[in-house]
């Protein structure tokens, strides 16, 4: 079976919007060095990423070509009620914020085995299979 990574909307914002060049090189180093497992990412990811580039002022023509480049790149799943369901669950038992809560049910639903964030508790396992990595943690 083929490794999944789920890579959250803060890792995405790093490596295209040129603010912090040190979290930038962090971030295109880890996704450009997957070639061994397959990138996944939900619509929320897509929508959070693009909503802060363009705040970032980044230009509709670069956001449109940010989107055909993910889509190219990853696997993009959408949101379900089981989703939302596990969501909730894991907002109670986890204590993540509601966003964060849907990363995290998106990217176990989707079978991956690390969620890649800088949001959540670095090495943190959620129920036995969903590994967080933090890229910028020491």
């Amino acid at each position: 079976m083929t490794n999944r990574f789920f890579i959250d909307s803060n890792i995405w914002v790093y490596a295209l919007s040129g603010q912090s060049e040190e979290r930038e090189q962090k971030a295109r180093a880890f996704i450009n060095g997957i070639t061994d497992a397959r990138l996944i990412i939900s619509y929320q990811v897509i929508n959070e990423t693009m909503c802060v580039l363009k705040k970032l002022g980044k230009n509709e023509a670069e956001l449109r070509q940010f989107i055909d480049n993910l889509f190219d790149a990853c696997e993009v799943i959408g949101f379900t009620k089981e989703a939302a369901l596990l969501a909730s669950e894991f907002r109670e038992t986890m204590s993540v914020s509601y966003w964060d809560s849907q990363i995290v049910a998106s990217a176990y639903l989707a079978n991956c085995q690390t969620l890649i964030s800088e949001d959540m508790q670095d090495g943190s396992i959620v129920r036995g299979s969903l590994s967080i990595k933090n890229i910028f943690s020491k």
